[in-house]
């Protein structure tokens, strides 16, 4: 419907000899590569680039490039040609090849994706059909005017602060179209389980109060989708002083902002914003948060990598109250045996300064995670794995979604023994 067609899979390489040939092998090791094209083109290079331990991962964050993922050795960045100079400079490039109209092949049938108005319908939709229980509102505006639309669940919203909330976050990147996905299927699942008399779904929709904001960069993602191509756009659309376009809403948190591993570089796909809070929708996002008093835990989707992550990204100390520290390690783990990500603290990976979780949790002392969803790599799809992934993504992302939705009450039981817990203590779904 929306998103390029398919073709026949290219790549143009610079490279000596047959040594391209020979790491496209070495990278079956890894997954199979399989991108071929779309129709854009920038000045983009994937590049192979070594890095051995989190502190060299953040040295190659801070040229401005985005690590797409983390290998033992290695990692795999985006690098605009900028970055791919200081990259070059500093030794330590093994492969690098130039993202290209020639290269990706995404699906030609994603039309199971939901653009801005598509899901503004099916969430008009979700709530006729069930007005007892969801109350859909705008807590803002994005740059060009799109409202960023909250779907509120409970069936006493009179009651509202003063039951135990629980916030979803979806799409904080644009290109990141299965973070729209699952919190959107989430707020489905939970009505229609309600309406069906689920007892357990029933419980926790009369007890907690779920807030679930699908889409948190609408204007990033029409411009992704724009010309019927992806874009592999990453920012908002907000104008730069310097011409350029796009403000990393995932770097313009305001607790740790400005630290490594983001960028004051307008050009940058990490780019943080001339300050904190710059931007309409982290504003929106944080004025939300703070008005509500009774919120106690947030998950923020992204893709790519499976991963579950929690804070701190800014720093490599770890959270200091130890009993903090300790639930998110126990929630973690224990979403992990669900859907089979790997959990850790954020700054394991590298130094990311301004994200979402250190803010909610360092100035709100929410319980905070991030997902990054499926796919593992970009060799099996990356951002733009096809529409099959999405039933598989929300099975997956399901139980966890519940366990945190079911703990929101107060996340430290999780640290009870489990037979002195009230509530649900095993697997919601088989």
């Amino acid at each position: 419907r929306r998103y390029g067609q398919k073709g026949a899979a290219h790549l143009t390489v610079f490279s000596r000899g047959n040594f391209m040939k020979k790491f496209l092998v070495a990278l079956m090791l890894v997954p199979l590569l399989s991108m071929a094209h779309t129709n854009f083109s920038f000045d983009l290079n994937w590049m192979k680039v070594r890095a051995k331990t989190k502190e060299d991962r953040t040295k190659i964050a801070n040229t401005g490039v985005v690590i797409e993922s983390v290998h033992d050795g290695y990692v795999v960045v985006l690098a605009k040609l900028q970055e791919k100079a200081v990259l070059d400079k500093m030794g330590i490039v093994e492969v690098s090849f130039p993202l290209d109209m020639q290269m990706m092949d995404f699906p030609s049938n994603d039309s199971n994706f939901h653009n801005y108005a598509e899901i503004t319908d099916a969430i008009v939709d979700l709530q006729n059909k069930n007005s007892d229980i969801v109350h859909v509102y705008s807590i803002g505006k994005s740059v060009e005017g799109r409202d960023l639309i909250n779907i509120m669940i409970t069936n006493d919203p009179a009651n509202e602060l003063n039951k135990p909330g629980i916030v979803f976050l979806g799409t904080h990147h644009a290109r990141e179209h299965l973070s729209t996905e699952m919190p959107l299927m989430l707020a489905q699942y939970l009505a229609d389980e309600y309406r069906k008399g689920n007892k357990d779904i029933q419980r926790l929709i009369e007890t907690r109060v779920i807030y679930i904001i699908p889409m948190v960069n609408p204007d990033g993602v029409e411009w992704d989708i724009s010309t019927g191509s992806y874009k592999m756009w990453r920012k908002n659309r907000i104008r730069n002083a310097n011409g350029t376009f796009g403000v990393d809403l995932n770097r313009n948190y305001g607790f740790g902002w400005g630290g490594e591993g983001s960028s004051s570089n307008p050009s940058s796909d990490i780019y943080r914003g001339p300050r904190p809070f710059s931007e309409p929708e982290t504003t929106a996002v944080k004025d939300f948060i703070e008005s509500r008093p009774n919120l106690t835990t947030l998950l923020s989707f992204h893709t790519f990598s499976k991963l579950i992550l929690y804070p701190y990204g800014h720093t490599y100390d770890p959270i200091p109250d130890q009993t903090d520290r300790r639930v998110h390690e126990v929630m973690a783990q224990t979403m992990a045996q669900w859907n089979g990500y790997t959990p850790q603290k954020s700054s394991e990976l590298y130094l990311a300064a301004g994200d979402t979780t250190d803010w909610s949790y360092g100035t709100r002392k929410l319980i905070s995670f991030t997902f990054e969803l499926d796919p593992g790599s970009m060799f099996e799809g990356g951002f733009y794995p096809g529409q099959s992934y999405i039933p598989l993504v929300f099975q997956k992302n399901l139980n966890p979604s519940l366990y945190l939705i079911e703990h929101a009450d107060n996340p430290y039981r999780v640290l009870q023994p489990l037979h002195e817990r009230v509530g649900l203590s095993t697997p919601l779904v088989q």
